[in-house]
């Protein structure tokens, strides 16, 4: 059987983002798994997937030394286990991915982008980065951004040639398990104890947010907006999912603050299942400055909410401005207050609409369709 290794930086992304596909290909190739070790996670990841795996630590940080460290280790697995193709997710996984499998003359390098951290630095670190991006595209036979509009964005940077690009299917790294993202798997008397719980009235307005608590998500302005907003109606409520990324990408102090003190805000931290909050909430808010194929976007959808998201890659593929959600500009406190205080006054609709909401994503990124379409990707490659 030919073989596949599938690298990750972490393993919440080779077993989290990727859940499910290494399993669905591991019928038609020998798929080896490839992350740092993450305190015995990457282990249970290969034990879920059912795969093998073998650890290398990689940084996310810029850790030369680290990061050449990585490059030689990979190589020599490389070497060893002859793969017929490596296929890499997330930036330092792909940077040193590519290196390796170039070195070792795989045949079939790809590299799947899910969004462009690098987009907001600025100077000598844009500049450095800008440099590792263009290397680690043109040791790759073949680049697939996950979203169209990422794929624009890479050409304008000049980051690689429109002939080693390629979307698969409608967009996003693994689709959705609709099936599993689905609000009728929870009955009215659950949600009922869950918003009992979390301090939730049937006469509140409840906006959710699920992600990192980073400034790169819009953090700022989503709490800068809710504060205003809740000074203005009454019963309203913005239920937070997620965790701090102090060292990588810190929030003020006075952001911070208001996530734990404000008597309107519900930091819940991070949830290994975010569906019970999600049929708790009535909208989705999201305000990221960039994304590739934002995962929660589609969750949110599935579960039947509206979402109002940042005017980026990804979000607006997902949402259709007045179909499913509202499309602000990033970076703009102002438009996302006006686009939550239209949500609230339009309250009965959007709980009309919820199935209309579902629907649109089922019909484009079931995740099934996903696999098929990679499948799809691998074969012909390796015909050509």
């Amino acid at each position: 059987m030919k073989k596949i290794i599938r690298i990750t930086t972490v393993p919440a992304s080779l077993g989290g983002l990727l859940k499910g596909q290494h399993k669905f290909m591991s019928d038609y190739f020998e798929v080896v798994g490839v992350s740092s070790s993450g305190n015995g996670k990457l282990k249970k990841t290969g034990e879920q997937e059912g795969i093998r795996v073998i650890e290398l630590e990689m940084t996310r940080k810029i850790t030369p030394l680290k990061d050449l460290w990585a490059v030689w280790r990979l190589f020599r697995i490389i070497i060893k286990e002859k793969p017929l193709i490596v296929h890499t997710h997330t930036p330092k996984a792909g940077t040193v991915g590519m290196l390796a499998a170039f070195l070792a003359r795989v045949p079939h390098r790809l590299h799947t982008i899910a969004g462009l951290p690098l987009l907001e630095a600025r100077g000598l670190k844009r500049k450095i980065l800008d440099i590792v991006e263009k290397i680690t595209y043109s040791c790759a036979t073949r680049i697939y951004p996950n979203s169209f509009n990422l794929k624009e964005v890479i050409l304008q940077n000049r980051y690689t040639s429109e002939d080693k690009l390629f979307v698969i299917g409608n967009g996003s790294s693994n689709g959705i398990d609709t099936s599993n993202f689905n609000p009728n798997l929870f009955p009215e008397e659950e949600n009922g104890k869950m918003k009992k719980e979390l301090g939730i009235s049937d006469n509140d307005f409840v906006f959710i947010y699920v992600g990192r608590f980073v400034k790169d998500k819009g953090m700022h302005e989503l709490i800068g907006s809710f504060d205003k907003l809740s000074q203005t109606e009454n019963n309203v409520k913005l239920l937070m999912v997620g965790s701090y990324e102090r060292e990588l990408d810190p929030l003020n102090s006075r952001t911070e603050e208001l996530i734990h003190n404000h008597k309107a805000i519900i930091p819940v931290g991070w949830q290994y299942d975010v569906r019970p909050y999600f049929v708790v909430a009535d909208c989705l808010v999201f305000p990221s400055y960039r994304e590739g194929f934002p995962n929660v976007v589609m969750q949110a959808g599935a579960m039947g909410l509206f979402s109002i998201v940042s005017d980026i890659n990804g979000c607006n593929e997902i949402v259709i401005d007045g179909k499913n959600g509202i499309i602000i500009p990033p970076k703009n406190e102002s438009e996302l207050a006006t686009a939550m205080k239209k949500v609230i006054d339009n309250k009965k609709e959007l709980l009309i609409k919820r199935q209309v909401y579902r629907d649109m994503i089922t019909q484009r990124y079931e995740q099934a369709y996903v696999w098929k379409e990679l499948l799809n990707e691998y074969k012909r490659i390796i015909s050509v």
